[in-house]
């Protein structure tokens, strides 16, 4: 298993997300708040970016990222998403690639993202959930 995560409902309606090693994200319905699915995009986003870190880094120095934009087709009549399209934009303006350069950075980042993104590789498959429900009284 991964790291335990969970989630609590705070008293004005929105909710808490909680790792066991500390991390926190607040989510929920209403302006201002991720929903669930601006979370599922929010993953494969950061999956990506995550992934690519290093190929951009290697080539344009430490501290160097890219700008990943994530959106997905829903499909109200089944609430689920269809489809997901990820956009990355590399600012390398100040490193004067050459095109071949530019190539093979491009190239690195789909390698990078295709062998290291677990968002993506979970997404393309059909993932089974098991839901367990307890009441206590």
């Amino acid at each position: 298993m991964g790291k335990r995560l969970w989630v609590e409902r705070n008293k004005d309606g929105s909710w808490d997300a909680f790792s066991e090693d500390g991390a926190h994200l607040k989510f929920g319905k209403g302006k201002g708040l991720f929903s669930p699915g601006d979370l599922a995009k929010v993953a494969l986003a950061a999956c990506g970016a995550l992934s690519s870190q290093f190929a951009v880094e290697n080539a344009l120095g430490e501290g160097h990222g890219a700008t990943i934009v994530a959106d997905g087709k829903y499909d109200a009549d089944d609430d689920r998403y269809v489809s997901f399209e990820e956009h990355i934009s590399v600012d390398a303006t100040d490193a004067h690639l050459s095109d071949e350069d530019a190539a093979k950075l491009e190239e690195r980042i789909r390698r990078h993202i295709k062998k290291s993104c677990t968002v993506e590789h979970t997404y393309e498959q059909a993932t089974p959930v098991r839901l367990d429900v307890e009441v206590r009284k």
